[in-house]
């Protein structure tokens, strides 16, 4: 079989002072360190320790520092990888939430391509297309068992790549993965089915 177990990071500065997050390269909380370890310990707890596993990360200081929480107990060293960043807001990043002004998506329509007003932001379309890329060259790896560090939102569109839904289809998915939370993906050596054995575990935290 082969695991796929994402963990997102956990609270960061731009959560506390309200501000806008995306690639705004905010650092963990105290709180954040505290539980940034207990998931890594919880990860520890499920990785068999006797080769085949490979961490990837994002680049942000906030995911930077909860994969080498990761890898300083597992022994591993991280791959950071700019796709697995939150979704750019552009101009907005870094600034109080609710300031700038926001468009959402449409509720019928092309949600993908949209665009929501703020200079330099991602549409969804060029935000999951990351997360389907980089997917693709962690799977490549071979690995049994891979660690993923990542934001919330770009936790969605792993999953749903995971699960093979196709990128033009993805405008409405939305799964709740909570900060410092681990989702556990499998698939098994047999069918090759996909499964999602565990949304967004946080029994380990404080």
């Amino acid at each position: 079989m082969r695991n796929l177990y994402v963990v997102t990071h956990p609270e960061a500065t731009h959560h506390v002072e309200n501000l806008v997050g995306g690639w705004h390269d905010s650092a963990l909380t105290s709180r954040g360190l505290a539980d940034a370890q207990r998931a890594a310990r919880a990860v520890r707890g499920r990785i068999p320790g006797d080769g085949g596993t490979v961490l990837f990360g994002s680049d942000l200081l906030r995911t930077r520092q909860t994969a080498e929480a990761v890898g300083e107990l597992l022994g591993l060293e991280t791959v950071f990888d700019p796709d697995l960043r939150e979704q750019s807001y552009g101009s907005a990043e870094g600034t109080p939430a609710g300031t700038t002004p926001y468009q959402p998506p449409p509720a019928n329509g092309d949600r993908m391509h949209h665009h929501d007003g703020n200079e330099g932001s991602e549409t969804r379309f060029e935000w999951a297309g990351r997360a389907y890329r980089v997917l693709d060259r962690i799977l490549a790896t071979g690995a049994r068992d891979m660690i993923v560090v990542t934001h919330g939102g770009t936790a969605t569109y792993l999953i749903a790549a995971w699960i093979g839904m196709p990128l033009h289809a993805a405008g409405y998915v939305k799964f709740n993965v909570a900060p410092g939370s681990i989702t556990h993906l499998r698939e098994d050596d047999f069918y090759r089915d996909r499964q999602v054995v565990a949304l967004s575990e946080v029994g380990h935290l404080g």
